[in-house]
């Protein structure tokens, strides 16, 4: 690092130390946690982005979650049982509050589902098949399905409850439309039942949680205080945890790992994340945004996606850009997840002059113009594998323009479908591949069928296979319906997928928790000492 760059990373390093000094004195029970990307929301069904998600499971909840070991269990439901294949009775928890003192009931469930239903949000995947709930007291509700749903306990696991007073009162009923930059009372504040409550945001600065005392549950760790800091620079980051700024990294920069491993105040959780970095091209639109071919899209021929995909050399940005901590990837799911197989999880093969033959034979002998946009504070490396993709893809003639910019104006101009093609992560909150397959890559409906395709990929073979496995209960038919998908996205290459991440942890001696592959870290699971 130049000298200049370090004085600036310690100049930020300080500055980061002066806030984080501010926090509660407590500092045995005060989580201080770092990464590099920040929320984009506190609206609970508003966008379905982990970093987002991962916070806000703090303080709100639903129904079901997931164990430290990814079981299903009871959380505002303490028991459910199947009336018939479409109709499930949940008995909701007793003597639940909000963290205002409301009592939660059947009202919040029944009201939390018209909401997170509304188009402008993306968090309607999480209630798909789920034509109605229905209050029977209470604290008992009906889910009315339109056709038996198998992850319907899994997918509820995201499925927030707020309270229905709450939001009445402070008029915040409609979800935020984040693409449209709208700001409601819920995107500011928060009102749940978790172990946790949010105290304050400030964005791009820092998130505070206190614990809640009254909590239905018992927290298995002790931590009382949680402070987290989006840093986007990985000197600083790094930096605040040596210097003993922050208590744990979940963001390490690849570079670094060998270093933080062998330092013995830190130590290191490994550990892969269901997650799999990807590229998305516009297959529907009838002209190609910001390209300098007209009348016509180049995304619309499978043989220019076989020759951007061939073009990248995804081994050297394993080896070079990710230092070893990510897999090559061939299917749009990673390993852990349902219906990942390694023998189909084989990446294409870097081939640089028949990607140039591929695209000759689509019209295109002397390549094109394209611009990739890219996030450049969310995922391992971001803009530095776009830089490499862009200097690949110029090796076949085809010029990019690479726009990188922070995660919360990038995925607005992706949701507003103002791209030609662009770089995401896609982690797997249900752990199974109907997840990716019906968010991603089905057909985009008005309903939760393709909410994050953003592309425009609509495929006959794979709508039929999702549409069939979203009811499908004979798991060895339905597991033949993921792989159909898998391989139909795969070989049809409807995206590009990169890599699958692996993401080690970084944190000081006296932390405790469990690694998560969702990468959601929960402070419920946390010890400091």
């Amino acid at each position: 690092m130049s000298l200049k760059k370090l004085a600036a990373a310690l100049a930020a390093t300080a500055a980061l130390a002066g806030g984080l000094a501010a926090a509660p004195a407590a500092m045995a029970q005060t989580l201080r946690w770092a990464a590099q990307n920040d929320i984009l929301t506190l609206d609970p069904h508003s966008q379905n982005h982990a970093t987002t998600n991962a916070i806000m499971m703090h303080a709100y909840e639903g129904l079901t979650r997931y164990s430290s070991t990814y079981q299903i269990e009871p959380a505002l439901a303490t028991k459910w049982t199947f009336v018939s294949p479409t109709q499930v009775r949940f008995e909701l928890r007793r003597g639940v509050k909000f963290h205002d003192g409301t009592p939660f009931t059947a009202d919040d469930v029944v009201f939390s589902f018209g909401r997170i239903k509304q188009p402008q949000g993306t968090m309607g995947i999480y209630v798909t098949g789920i034509a109605e709930i229905k209050k029977v007291d209470d604290h008992t509700v009906d889910f009315i399905m339109a056709a038996p749903n198998p992850l319907l306990l899994r997918n509820i696991v995201d499925f927030r409850i707020m309270s229905k007073v709450w939001s009445e009162k402070n008029n915040t009923a409609k979800v935020q439309d984040y693409k449209a930059k709208e700001e409601n009372y819920a995107s500011r504040h928060v009102m749940g039942t978790g172990p946790y409550k949010i105290t304050g945001w400030t964005p791009e600065q820092r998130i505070t949680m206190t614990r809640n005392d009254d909590w239905w549950d018992k927290h298995q760790g002790n931590i009382r205080e949680v402070v987290y800091t989006p840093i986007k620079s990985d000197p600083t980051r790094v930096a605040a945890l040596l210097s003993g700024d922050v208590d744990m990294l979940t963001d390490l920069p690849t570079q670094d790992v060998a270093r933080l491993r062998a330092d013995p105040k830190l130590k290191i959780l490994d550990g892969h994340e269901v997650r799999t970095i990807y590229l998305a091209p516009d297959l529907g639109s009838p002209e190609l945004k910001y390209s300098n071919v007209k009348g016509k899209n180049p995304f619309a021929d499978k043989r220019v996606r076989q020759a951007l995909s061939m073009a990248i050399d995804r081994a050297t940005i394993q080896r070079n850009i990710m230092r070893g901590l990510s897999v090559p990837a061939g299917l749009m799911v990673a390993p852990g997840v349902n219906g990942h197989e390694p023998g189909l999880d084989q990446p294409m093969k870097f081939d640089a002059d028949g990607a140039k033959k591929l695209l000759a034979d689509a019209g295109y002998p002397n390549g094109f113009e394209v611009r990739l946009n890219c996030p450049n504070n969310r995922y391992v490396n971001d803009e530095e594998i776009c830089q490499a993709i862009v200097a690949m893809w110029a090796r076949i003639g085809v010029k990019t323009t690479l726009a990188a910019e922070n995660m919360a104006t990038f995925i607005q101009k992706v949701q507003n479908f103002d791209s030609s093609i662009y770089l995401l992560g896609w982690g797997v909150a249900t752990y199974d591949a109907q997840y990716t397959l019906q968010s991603l890559i089905r057909t985009r409906t008005s309903g939760a069928d393709g909410n994050f395709n953003f592309s425009k990929i609509s495929d006959p073979v794979v709508d039929k296979a999702v549409d069939a496995m979203k009811t499908e209960t004979d798991v060895a038919k339905r597991n033949a319906l993921i792989r159909e998908a898998l391989l139909r996205t795969r070989d049809e290459v409807l995206t590009i997928p990169l890599h699958h991440q692996v993401r080690p942890w970084a944190m000081k001696q006296g932390v405790t928790t469990t690694h998560r592959s969702d990468d959601r870290p929960e402070a419920r699971f946390t010890s400091l000492r």
